[in-house]
């Protein structure tokens, strides 16, 4: 059985920050406060730096600067109207789980934002982790309506967590 979130580690400094631990416990209340269950999907998580994202955002977004958090989602499963659910994947087999996509966060910026906010970095990058699933399963922000669910969802996954609403 493939693990939920396959964590891979770029930058040394996500290992003292136990990146793993907390993408498969975010990963986990996000799929569950979205009625779906942690077996049967999959998706890679890479904890890296500001130089790693910057070169990923230049090549994907055309934007050569650092970001905190990037994800390119397995297939589009956005909603037709703004504000309406996105189009929830069915779980895979145990063998061969649904594939739900990559992210990529960095330490440097997350770390940044984090002190700038006055935020524990551990709830921080928790925020980021769930937004980037979000965005793997269809959720999205750059309409007003599409945001609000976003917002909303995200909020209701990390008060799950015991993380305080980001917004």
């Amino acid at each position: 059985m493939e693990p939920l979130v396959d964590t891979v580690i770029e930058d040394p400094r996500w290992e003292g920050l136990g990146l793993a631990t907390l993408a498969d416990r975010a990963a986990g209340a996000a799929l569950a406060a979205l009625s779906l269950p942690e077996q049967g999907f999959a998706l890679c998580l890479m904890g890296c730096d500001d130089a790693r994202i910057a070169e990923l955002n230049a090549a994907f977004r055309a934007k050569g600067t650092p970001t905190n958090v990037l994800s390119w989602p397995s297939e589009d499963r956005a909603a037709d109207a703004p504000g309406a659910m996105p189009l929830l994947p069915d779980p895979g087999p145990a063998d061969d789980p649904e594939e739900l996509g990559d992210i990529a966060i960095s330490f440097d910026t997350s770390a940044r934002e984090a002190a700038e906010q006055g935020k524990p970095l551990e709830d921080h990058v928790t925020h980021l982790v769930v937004h980037g699933i979000l965005h793997l399963l269809g959720f999205d922000h750059i309409d007003d309506l599409d945001a609000e669910l976003m917002e909303t969802t995200e909020t209701r996954i990390l008060a799950s967590l015991g993380v305080a609403d980001p917004y």
